[in-house]
């Protein structure tokens, strides 16, 4: 008796001496049913710093990695668990393939993993989707998928989703034709595209079809599980709205998910890159940090990441991964609930 007693006490000692637990301040939870997903007790972790510019996150499964860009230093990067974070192939989007400016955002920003392991890239620099190697390399050989539409060289390419058959949505904003220090557009004799489309890319037939021209400045592109709708954020640089658009992909017709209006106006940030759970939530950058949007467009919850460019989850998503934007120059992850 004297032996079960002292074991009951033991057990309420550690009980009574071990620390509650504190909630991260970092994370707002509008709405319980993301703490499905959310675990608001994570804490954020740092994986890289001082990436002048980064961007693009994709989970590369077969190398337990995180692949990201520097969109500024012209580099792709690659972080894991034991190798921490390198550099992984130079230069990323900016070879001198075609025509530029030579003051704009030139490297590549988003990713893809295709079927294959091979890394698809939207080049700003090059102005293409192209495709290489899932290798370290400082002697790129990249292929191009698709440069042009109807003879019109892009813009730059910016961000893309793959859909289960092997077409590729993404968009071509002007970010090749964008001056940091004035923070404005600029025109230029070498932009050939007189709009800033969103388009779908057949892998099979290498057919291209213009999806919209009617967003004035489209960044970030997700599919939702179902891939009949399609999300675009419309970043807010040209005429101040920051939206999230939806597109049946049946009917074609695009209404406003969600308005960044709704969002407090010290909030800083835009809308650029996302990406959708598999629960069909949308994570995504936007004023606040990163925001997830019901498929309904209602506001679940945030997490301050500061401003961010992009997020990615790994395949099995047991992490959030988000990206910095020029005044954050580090390369996030943050474990969910699975």
């Amino acid at each position: 008796m004297k032996n079960l007693f002292t074991a009951f006490l033991s057990m309420f000692i550690v009980a009574c001496s071990t620390p509650e637990k504190n909630a991260n301040s970092k994370i707002d939870i509008y709405d319980d049913s993301v703490l499905d997903i959310i675990d608001i007790y994570s804490e954020i972790e740092v994986l890289a710093d001082s990436i002048s510019l980064p961007e693009g996150p994709v989970w590369d499964e077969a190398s337990q990695s995180l692949l990201f860009v520097d969109v500024m230093g012209n580099k792709l990067y690659r972080w894991n668990e034991n190798d921490g974070t390198s550099e992984y192939i130079s230069p990323s989007g900016n070879t001198g393939y075609a025509p530029n400016v030579d003051f704009g955002l030139l490297g590549a920003n988003g990713l893809l993993i295709d079927e294959n392991g091979d890394i698809i890239l939207c080049q700003h620099g090059d102005r293409r989707l192209a495709k290489i190697n899932n290798s370290s390399t400082n002697s790129p050989s990249f292929t191009t998928l698709v440069d042009n539409y109807e003879g019109g060289r892009f813009n730059s390419p910016n961000d893309l989703t793959y859909a289960s058959n092997g077409d590729i949505y993404f968009t071509d904003p002007a970010f090749g034709f964008f001056n940091l220090e004035t923070f404005q557009f600029v025109e230029s004799e070498l932009k050939d595209l007189n709009f800033n489309g969103v388009y779908k890319y057949n892998t099979k037939s290498g057919e291209l079809s213009l999806v919209t021209d009617k967003i004035d400045l489209p960044n970030g592109i997700a599919l939702s599980p179902d891939e009949k709708t399609l999300y675009v954020n419309k970043m807010g640089f040209i005429d101040g709205s920051r939206k999230i658009k939806k597109i049946n992909l049946e009917t074609m017709e695009m209404t406003t998910l969600f308005d960044g209006a709704e969002l407090p106006e010290e909030d800083e940030g835009n809308f650029d890159g996302m990406k959708v759970h598999s629960s069909g939530n949308i994570f995504t950058t936007g004023p606040g940090g990163l925001l997830v949007i019901s498929p309904e467009g209602k506001l679940l919850g945030k997490i301050d990441f500061g401003t961010i460019t992009n997020c990615a989850f790994d395949d099995d998503e047991n992490y959030l991964y988000a990206t910095g934007f020029i005044n954050n120059t580090k390369v996030y992850r943050i474990k969910l609930k699975i």
